[in-house]
């Protein structure tokens, strides 16, 4: 298959822009109207999972819409239902929540590394059906968004971090693992595939070799998979500054005050 063009970045930023003003206009019916959405974010290591999540986040307000990255679990959650963590950090009414990777871990590393048990595992791919069937059954919007990346591509991208140490944070022994096990990550990820896209909640595959026409496309998709409105805004005016008081600051000197490095850096330049 012939190699698409990459997006040109003047291009891809100007209408990343104006998806993530759709974005902001998407929160507020989320808010209006009480709906409650999830979207989940999974797929290969550095497939760009977390840089997507970051442009859909950009402009939304915190409060409203929610990144969950959850930890490895700790010892009492081993002994709980399977689920029963992701559970708790599910929406309320008006908000959402983005999953940076979620309870299909189960079906992902917990599998290929042998950190689930064969029954373990085979219970989850029967239970996650139904499990997200309540979920949307309940009136929850459930969004899953796969992030495809070629070998060769994550190979390039888990180098790239190696050698930047504003990056290499991203690494961890677990993710080089992922380039020796490449063949059993793409098994597991089929075997997800066959029993957990359904009707109700349907694995959406994202090709994420480009990371701009990555973003573009999941935002755009996003914006097309939930049937929001726009919500008119409240008018707001600014208030007239009333007249002072008579309050008086106290002196500077009483405070402890930032060091100013910008000053510094000026006058050097």
């Amino acid at each position: 298959m012939a190699k698409t063009q990459r997006v040109p970045k003047a291009l891809y930023e100007r209408e990343l822009l104006r998806l993530q003003g759709e974005l902001v206009e998407m929160q507020e019916w989320v808010k209006a109207s009480g709906a409650r959405l999830v979207i989940v974010f999974e797929g290969r290591d550095a497939a760009g999972k977390g840089g997507a999540i970051k442009r859909v986040t950009e402009y939304l307000n915190p409060r409203i819409a929610r990144i969950v990255a959850l930890p490895a679990p700790t010892e009492r959650q081993r002994t709980q239902w399977y689920f029963q963590r992701y559970v708790e950090h599910l929406p309320a009414a008006g908000e959402i929540v983005l999953f940076d990777r979620s309870w299909y871990n189960r079906a992902g590393v917990e599998h290929v590394m042998g950190f689930a048990t064969a029954q373990e595992y085979q219970r989850f791919l029967h239970q996650c059906p139904i499990f997200e069937r309540l979920l949307v059954e309940d009136g929850i919007l459930l969004l899953k968004y796969w992030f495809s990346v070629s070998d060769s591509e994550q190979e390039k991208r888990f180098a790239e971090r190696l050698a930047d140490p504003m990056k290499r944070w991203k690494l961890s022994p677990m993710d080089l693992e992922s380039i020796s096990r490449w063949e059993d990550y793409s098994r597991a990820k089929d075997q997800m595939l066959v029993h957990t896209d359904i009707p109700e909640a349907r694995w959406n595959i994202v090709e994420s070799d480009d990371k701009r026409a990555a973003r573009i496309n999941m935002i755009s998709h996003l914006l097309s998979a939930v049937a929001w409105q726009r919500v008119e805004p409240p008018e707001l005016e600014l208030p007239k500054r009333p007249p002072s008081s008579g309050y008086q600051r106290p002196p500077r000197d009483e405070s402890a005050y930032v060091p100013d490095r910008a000053a510094e850096l000026a006058a050097d330049g």
